[in-house]
């Protein structure tokens, strides 16, 4: 990741790193910043374009769309009207999700997509988040990996930015094409075995995710009770969807006597699911959850050989569910290309993060809750149980989740590296290093657990997650590293 000079102590440096460009809107992120970034993504796929020896039309394509946020649609025009400018073959989906975004990638065989979105972040930031593609007509449209985010990096922050050049031309997406993304999550679905009416109440943060996810549901035969649907772009809460966060909808759930609670952030690739008695059960649960549908629909011998992808900071609960049908698990390091590369190399069945993002290759190579909506109510009807009944039969963990401000990335190495070196001296634990440091050690009853600290990709914050037993100790345990991490810095 790297980050802009720092023009005020109490401004946060304009993000720029693997998970795209984000900043707050008029303050640290213009829209000149939109368009020199969207020339180098231009630029970028330009290049591969035309090293390609499948060249598919005589410019490349890119499928464009934002997650709605209020703030969004001048950055919109300006990303479109600069790739239109650059030479490039645009498709302009609108307000769209993330996900969608992927599946039409692939649709249209084009050769990128980029969405205007600060994902989770709150209603001041906005973004410019890129999905690549080999454009074969495959499900293959994705984040980009490290090394190819670094090379849009550098030319971003290089001095040579694309000029513009001939054979540009926009055009809007159909209506059948809108709702394509919604129709082959229901392909692929299996609730329509069973006709048992389920009613979920969904919060879409009025952004991006309320279209399609109607759609879904409708076509699943469930009665959707719209909360936070309406498509102005206003947060009425702080988007992330935590339990902090979403107070309200299990009190709608409670209310309308609801089987499921479902929250999407603004670009709808993540997924936080209330239960049945209005109880936040957690982002953790979503990939669970979904894994559990996916292996136990599959026959025995195929789940036996199974293999699922997560990160580093997931809980154990999927190890849990993929031994119930003896599938692995392989982890890889935080974000969503770092999952992906690992399920394409693996030919993985479901991958995700524990942040409630499921990815279902099914359907698209990106966070989706679309897919993850289906697969949990899938599961509530081939089973006949209800979520809480679902929930219990997981085994259970406390994970416990906080966050540290920071100025600048480079200030987390020194804590990180504090860290490694004082629990690879103790005896009985696991350091890995590959990113930021995740300890695995015994408590001291004899319990597993696990801490993770890291700097985020997409906010100038480190990340510290625990998971353990009960919450006390996970509390415990962070308490214990938090007080590492302040003697570094003092």
């Amino acid at each position: 990741m790297t980050q802009t000079p720092q023009t005020h102590n109490e401004v946060p440096p304009l993000i720029v790193g693997i998970s795209g460009l984000r900043g707050l809107v008029d303050v640290n992120f213009s829209l000149d910043d939109a368009g020199r970034y969207t020339r180098a993504i231009a630029a970028w796929v330009w290049q591969r374009f035309e090293a390609s020896e499948n060249k598919d039309g005589s410019c490349p394509c890119v499928v464009v769309s934002r997650d709605g946020r209020a703030n969004g649609k001048p950055i919109y025009e300006r990303v479109w009207s600069t790739l239109a400018a650059c030479g490039c073959e645009v498709i302009l989906l609108d307000v769209a999700t993330t996900p969608t975004t992927g599946v039409m990638v692939d649709y249209h065989r084009a050769h990128a997509g980029v969405i205007i979105t600060a994902s989770h972040n709150p209603g001041e930031w906005n973004g410019i988040k890129c999905l690549v593609s080999d454009a074969n007509g495959s499900v293959s449209a994705c984040a980009p990996n490290a090394a190819q985010a670094q090379q849009i990096i550098d030319l971003f922050n290089g001095a040579n930015h694309m000029a513009n050049r001939d054979g540009g031309s926009v055009c809007n997406t159909t209506e059948s094409e809108a709702v394509y993304h919604p129709q082959l999550v229901l392909k692929h679905a299996q609730s329509q075995e069973n006709p048992k009416k389920i009613s979920c109440v969904l919060d879409s943060v009025n952004a991006s995710g309320w279209p399609v996810a109607r759609e879904l549901l409708a076509a699943l035969h469930c009665d959707a009770i719209q909360t936070a649907g309406d498509n102005s772009g206003i947060f009425p809460h702080e988007p992330e969807p935590t339990k902090e966060n979403l107070i309200d909808l299990c009190a709608q759930v409670r209310a309308h006597n609801a089987d499921i609670g479902c929250a999407q952030d603004p670009d709808a690739d993540r997924l936080a699911i209330i239960d049945e008695t209005g109880t936040y059960i957690g982002e953790e649960y979503t990939l669970a959850l979904s894994a559990l549908e996916v292996l136990s629909s599959m026959p025995k011998d195929e789940a036996k050989n199974a293999v699922l992808c997560t990160n580093l900071s997931t809980s154990r609960m999927i190890e849990d569910v993929a031994a119930t049908f003896g599938a692995r698990v392989i982890r890889t390091p935080v974000g969503e290309a770092n999952v992906v590369e690992a399920m394409q190399q693996h030919n993985a069945v479901i991958g995700g993060e524990g942040n409630g993002g499921v990815i279902w290759p099914r359907i698209t190579y990106v966070r989706d809750s679309l897919s993850a909506m289906a697969l949990v109510i899938s599961l509530m009807r081939r089973t006949g149980k209800t979520l809480s009944q679902l929930v219990a039969s997981i085994p259970s963990y406390a994970i416990v989740k906080r966050k540290q401000p920071l100025m600048r990335k480079a200030d987390a190495q020194p804590a990180i590296d504090a860290l490694a070196a004082h629990w690879r001296s103790q005896p009985h634990v696991r350091v890995d290093s590959q990113d930021g440091v995740r300890i695995d050690l015994k408590l001291d009853d004899g319990s597993d657990a696990w801490v993770h600290v890291r700097a985020s990709n997409t906010e100038p914050i480190l990340r510290l997650i625990a998971e353990a037993g009960t919450t006390a100790q996970a509390d415990q345990l962070l308490d214990a590293v938090g007080a590492m991490i302040a003697a570094t810095s003092a």
